[in-house]
């Protein structure tokens, strides 16, 4: 069987460091959620999507998302918040690789988070659901999680409230056209 060609990096994300693995961010405490936290959740994200594990790549994100920044960090200038490179990754998914359901993944996480930080996670990944859904209109959501789905009217009034100074404007920007 030949070998897969080589996946080319994610735009929007830095490139990974030699030979990174899950001690990466193990390093990290729990209440240690940085700047430095943030840009090594982005280039293990990275890492993880070249080795061609894009669902393990999602939760990456997912983490870097979650990261205690107030939008004025240096490094959300070189790395804004990855909501393209999650675009980027969905509709770039190589054939065969765990890709899961980004869809149920978002629906989910939205609904069961807890602090800190709570609300701004949550309609993160709300905004999350949103790309995905428009990014593969064909995965199916998850029937049995009863959940009142946010319009994106909702979602942007939201992150406006909780998210990042700008943060709306990029949400949509991400949008695929």
């Amino acid at each position: 069987m030949p070998a897969s060609p080589p996946l080319k990096p994610l735009p929007n994300l830095p490139a990974p460091e030699q030979g990174m693995d899950w001690r990466a961010l193990n390093r990290f405490r729990a209440d240690e959620r940085s700047s430095a936290f943030y840009l090594t959740c982005l280039k293990y994200g990275q890492h993880l999507w070249l080795q061609r594990f894009p669902a393990r790549a999602i939760l990456c994100l997912d983490r870097a998302w979650g990261a205690d920044l107030d939008g004025s960090e240096p490094v959300l200038q070189e790395w804004p918040l990855p909501y393209a490179p999650l675009v980027s990754l969905l509709q770039q998914a190589p054939i065969g690789a765990f890709l899961g359901n980004p869809r149920v993944h978002f629906q989910h996480y939205a609904d069961r988070l807890g602090e800190p930080r709570r609300l701004q996670r949550k309609w993160r990944s709300w905004a999350c659901w949103a790309l995905a859904r428009a990014t593969l209109p064909q995965l199916p959501g998850d029937p049995r999680h009863l959940v009142d789905e946010p319009s994106l009217a909702q979602i942007e009034d939201e992150l406006s409230q909780h998210g990042h100074p700008g943060e709306v404007a990029l949400w949509r920007a991400a949008f695929p056209q």
